[in-house]
């Protein structure tokens, strides 16, 4: 017994495993404390025989160490989709989470006018650079794109007859169905055209012979329908809406704040184009091609604006100082473009030219090649994908790495690099493990890295 206790790995030894490197003394401190307890009762009372060594001590620590973590977790997306919804969509970068630190770390003018020291609007932090980049009359933000539909519905449409086509009756995450957001806002569906084909006169004929009453468009950002197929742009329905003295709502999904083909970017919508094309008021996403974080975008007429602000609805759906300090930053970016597209994650990730992913799995192969040498690692061709609701059918010519461990199947090794202490979210194809350069961070090649070895010696 006296040697079993004597053949405990000492606290000092445990600190400075490499397991924990990066992480608090005083928690590594703590943990071990408890481990080492618990096995020096165990020795007391019989139950152990045999001790673990220094290395399964500090995996018994380490385990401990991860149960006590964080639910919500930071994490390493090699996966090639850039805008996961799983993994929280658009990264932030460090530039849109330092504004959002400073401000969210003491008091800030949330709703306060610092220039006559009354109460102020939550709103105007954000509402006239929205105007100026949008091109619209007024505006205001929610906490998702989903409750701004509900929103502009509640205060526009409710106890009306809604017009839309069958095609764009969309179900978006969480079987959040369009035709369950017209009902639950107290306005009547008037479903118009056919799945695959709607005209002016599908929409004229919901006006003159049903009463509809508003006329709602929606992108069908999640899917595209091809082959046999009409559909009414959105300047032929502004026009006729006009005339008819109807408002024109556009649900756009998920667009751009900067023209795509100027930043060599896939194809897509701008905000811009959707006021310019017409509708009377447009909602988009915060946290899909935008880059941004997660939030309701709203903007169009003023008046009709004036309304949906004052609908009671809009307290319940406000976002809050967070969400309103990381957009603000992302929407002064996008006043310069070119620094918005190296500086918003998105927007970076969505360019990377197929040599330049090629040249970071390279480099990326090499250093895994040096660290894992017993490891059949290689640079191969990735198709990777936005993702996230946007731009459906577009694929993204990439380059990655594939990995197969000695030993180990790929559904192994994917499963340890899941549950690992740096959690790794890769892909199966093909019988092969993926890492797609694209999505991955500045700073994750060396995580990545470490997540790796920690499998390669256990």
């Amino acid at each position: 017994m006296c040697n079993l206790l004597s053949g405990l790995p000492n606290m000092n030894s445990l600190l400075e495993h490499p397991l924990f490197t990066g992480v608090g003394t005083e928690r590594v401190k703590q943990t071990a404390r408890e481990v080492l307890d618990e096995l020096r009762g165990d020795i007391l009372t019989g139950k152990a025989t045999t001790l673990p060594d220094l290395d399964e001590c500090a995996e018994l620590i380490s385990a401990r160490l991860n149960a006590d973590a964080n639910n919500l977790r930071g994490l390493i997306n090699a996966t090639g989709i850039v805008l996961h919804t799983n993994l929280g969509r658009s990264p932030l970068g460090t530039d849109m989470f330092a504004a959002a630190a400073e401000v969210c770390a003491g008091y800030c003018n949330l709703e306060y006018d610092l220039e006559t020291g009354r109460r102020g609007s939550r709103y105007s932090h954000t509402e006239e650079l929205i105007r100026k980049l949008t091109g619209a009359e007024a505006a205001m933000v929610v906490n998702n794109n989903a409750a701004a539909m509900v929103l502009i519905l509640s205060a526009l449409a409710a106890g009306k007859k809604v017009a839309i086509s069958r095609g764009e009756l969309v179900e978006i995450g969480g079987s959040f169905r369009i035709p369950e957001i017209i009902e639950h806002s107290g306005a009547k569906l008037v479903e118009i055209g056919s799945t695959n084909k709607t005209r002016l006169s599908d929409y004229i004929e919901a006006v003159n012979n049903h009463g509809a009453e508003v006329l709602l468009k929606v992108h069908t950002s999640n899917y595209e329908i091809i082959g046999f197929t009409e559909s009414v742009s959105v300047p032929e329905l502004a026009a006729y809406a006009k005339s008819a003295g109807l408002p024109l709502l556009y649900d756009m999904g998920s667009c751009y704040l900067t023209d795509p083909e100027q930043l060599g970017l896939p194809a897509g919508e701008t905000a811009r184009s959707g006021v310019a094309a017409g509708a009377d008021v447009i909602c988009f996403s915060g946290d899909k091609l935008m880059g941004s974080v997660q939030a309701g975008i709203i903007a169009g007429d003023e008046e009709l604006i004036a309304k949906i602000k004052k609908h009671p609805l809009a307290r319940a759906m406000r976002p809050d100082k967070l969400t309103l300090s990381v957009l603000e930053t992302s929407l002064r970016l996008y006043k310069y473009p070119d620094e918005a597209a190296m500086r918003i994650p998105v927007l970076a990730m969505l360019r990377a030219s197929p040599s330049e992913l090629f040249s970071r799995s390279t480099a990326l192969s090499n250093l895994l090649n040096d660290c894992l040498p017993n490891w059949s690692i290689e640079v191969c061709e990735i198709m990777d994908e936005t993702g996230g609701g946007s731009l459906p059918n577009v694929r993204l010519p990439g380059w990655g790495v594939s990995l197969r461990a000695p030993e180990m199947s790929v559904n192994e090794l994917e499963y340890k690099l899941r549950r690992g202490r740096i959690p790794v979210i890769i892909r199966i194809q093909d019988d092969k493990a993926l890492i797609s350069v694209r999505t991955l961070q500045p700073t994750d090649d060396a995580r990545l890295i470490q997540a790796l070895q920690d499998i390669a010696k256990q």
